[in-house]
């Protein structure tokens, strides 16, 4: 009997919660010789987590709370810190709490994983369900992030990781800010499932457009090395045409540069190893519920 623990960071929103443990109830009945077991990181929530009972088919749940809100992306590098020292399971999935990581692909990540175990799964992105302002930006994203590290980096926090992979990302403090690009830089193997992105459950989403930037220049981040040298590359190739494109447009190509390198260099910061490593020292209490 394989095991498999499903992380789900939450803050205050315990109604998406409870209708994704429901959900994703539902979607791993028919699958055979495998048990699932949740892990809800609470994220210092203000609001007071109900009474959850757990679906027949999750065999336990486990709801560890944080001290201080450290936010999604840290929720998750913690767990892997957590679970890096725990070898009660074969896979961890990583998925966010709020519908947009549909649960009616657990099973194509299960199965993907148990065909290979040895090697983790990204839910690749293939679709998305938000609006055309936030898509768009997101393709500007991808095309930047693919031109300054040389990755396409086409996944979130929907995965399935082997522990050995757990292992490895648990000493990386590059996850301590961006979960999806340290799991690119540091995993070399990778399959995938086909995943089109749902829709949130209750409510619009959190993130702002300022924090949209900053998860996009946090994933950059941790490729700055990259960054770097490819800038250099850009920025000489801009100069070998400056009398082509004119004197104007040559400024302001290689102010942009700096600046971006600048804002590169800044957001880097967020990636603290100390923090990181002590990260289990936020772990506050723990709730345990089963059948």
């Amino acid at each position: 009997m394989k095991k498999f623990k499903i992380l789900i960071p939450v803050y205050n929103d315990w109604e998406s919660l409870i209708k994704l443990l429901n959900e994703v109830n539902k979607e791993v009945q028919d699958i055979a010789k495998v048990e699932f077991h949740c892990i809800v990181v609470n994220d210092a929530s203000t609001a007071k987590p109900p009474e959850i009972k757990v679906p027949k088919n999750i065999r336990t749940l486990q709801i560890i709370n944080m001290k201080q809100n450290k936010g999604h992306a840290r929720c998750n590098a913690f767990a892997i810190r957590y679970f890096s020292k725990n070898d009660d399971f074969d896979h961890l999935i990583v998925m966010d709490g709020d519908g947009e990581d549909r649960p009616i692909e657990i099973k194509m990540l299960v199965e993907k994983a148990l065909s290979d175990e040895n090697t983790s799964v990204v839910a690749k992105r293939i679709k998305r369900s938000e609006g055309f302002l936030f898509q768009m930006l997101y393709q500007i994203h991808k095309i930047i992030t693919l031109i300054f590290t040389g990755k396409n980096i086409n996944f979130g926090n929907y995965t399935c990781l082997t522990k050995s992979d757990i292992k490895v990302l648990s000493t990386k403090e590059s996850l301590w800010s961006s979960f999806s690009g340290s799991v690119k830089k540091h995993i070399l193997k990778l399959n995938t499932i086909n995943s089109i992105r749902g829709e949130r459950y209750f409510g619009p989403s959190k993130m702002s457009l300022f924090n949209l930037g900053i998860h996009s220049l946090s994933i950059i981040a941790v490729f700055k090395f990259f960054v770097f040298i490819r800038s250099i590359i850009l920025a000489l190739i801009i100069y070998y045409f400056r009398d082509h494109i004119g004197f104007l447009l040559f400024v302001i190509s290689i102010t942009l540069l700096v600046v971006f390198n600048c804002l590169i260099y800044l957001v880097s910061f967020r990636e603290n190893k100390k923090d990181f490593l002590n990260s289990v020292e936020n772990m506050g209490d723990t709730k345990s519920y089963t059948h």
